[in-house]
């Protein structure tokens, strides 16, 4: 868990901090629940380096390996009917 806490920081991870926190701030000072819970979400995120802030979405870091390309399709012969 220090590992996750100390190292590895990148610019999304600051950026998920930040933003999670200005959210959580903000919803704070307003009252809004529900903008807290968001906002802690995020800057979760950021802090502890898991979901997208760790990058691992497949948009960003899809690793074409673990897909099978190579899988044989069967072709599929039609007859026409008159």
């Amino acid at each position: 868990m220090r590992d996750r806490l100390l190292n590895n920081w990148t610019f999304i991870r600051f950026f998920y901090l930040s933003i999670g926190l200005y959210i959580a701030i903000s919803s704070t000072l307003h009252m809004e629940w529900m903008g807290i819970m968001l906002g802690s979400y995020f800057a979760s995120m950021g802090l502890f380096a898991f979901g997208c802030a760790s990058g691992q979405c497949p948009g960003r870091n899809f690793n074409s390996q673990h897909v099978n390309r190579t899988k044989d399709v069967d072709l599929v012969e039609y007859e026409e009917i008159r």
